[in-house]
């Protein structure tokens, strides 16, 4: 059986600055293993990833119910600590989400503030779900995703001050750690890793800084998020494009 106040305590320690923990995320059962199977020492999930997998978008639309059963099996084929990406957190309450986290195997959690209409949640609102989450009292890491670099309703030269305001309230209400997704600007990123008092997860694009790279500049937690899906998805499509026309004779 999991001891997963253990679990908690090794993924929180697995964030330092300069020394970043890389999370290739997973989306089922098969992905779980093949991620530890090659030795990281944390699996994540991919919200974007298990959503489509089980036919639904990536908007916090998926039923509670689908989420954390596809977190439970991810958890239940892989030893390793499991920190699951549940977008906004479904509709569920503090108490609901984090019960609903703990019993599917998992000791960390993404929670975005996005609102799927092309916003932000306001600051205030934001703050107070992620207090009431840490709240509960069951030991858990909470990764705080901040959305101003992907959201159209940020002005472009806005979006550094509006995300680093975010982390610091973030880590402020209690988050272990915030995540300025889409922000890949070296300068950008150091300036962010300085002003923010915590540890700071960065998106890893396969055509951006290296993990080194990103390490040099405080980083201490790198996600690939929907990236390794993407890569799957591309070489099914290639792999099944070579059938060419002998594809539709195939019973």
């Amino acid at each position: 059986m999991r001891d997963l106040t253990a679990q908690a305590a090794l993924l929180k320690s697995l964030h330092v600055p300069g020394k970043p923990l890389v999370l290739p995320n997973s989306w089922d059962a098969a992905t779980a293993r093949l991620v530890e199977g090659l030795g990281f020492p944390v699996v994540a999930t991919s919200s974007y990833a298990v959503a489509a997998a089980a036919g639904y978008p990536d908007d916090n639309s998926m039923p509670p119910a689908v989420a954390f059963a596809g977190v439970a099996a991810i958890a239940a084929a892989t030893t390793a600590p499991v920190t699951a990406d549940l977008e906004a957190g479904y509709g569920l309450s503090a108490a609901e989400f984090t019960s609903a986290l703990l019993a599917a195997g998992a000791v960390g959690c993404n929670l975005e503030d996005g609102d799927h209409r092309g916003g932000l949640r306001p600051l205030a609102e934001q703050v107070e779900w992620l207090t009431a989450v840490k709240s509960v009292g069951r030991p858990f890491v909470l990764n705080a995703r901040i959305d101003c670099f992907i959201r159209d309703s940020v002005a472009p030269q806005d979006k550094l001050a509006e995300g680093i305001e975010r982390g610091r309230a973030y880590l402020a209400a209690g988050a272990d750690c915030v995540y300025p997704i889409g922000l890949r600007d070296p300068a950008q990123i150091k300036e962010f890793t300085s002003a923010v008092p915590g540890p700071v997860n960065v998106h890893y694009y396969f055509d951006g800084p290296s993990v080194p790279e990103l390490a040099a500049l405080g980083v201490a937690r790198i996600s690939l998020g929907a990236g390794l899906f993407a890569v799957a998805q591309r070489a099914i499509k290639d792999a099944v494009a070579t059938l060419g026309d002998h594809a539709s004779t195939v019973d």
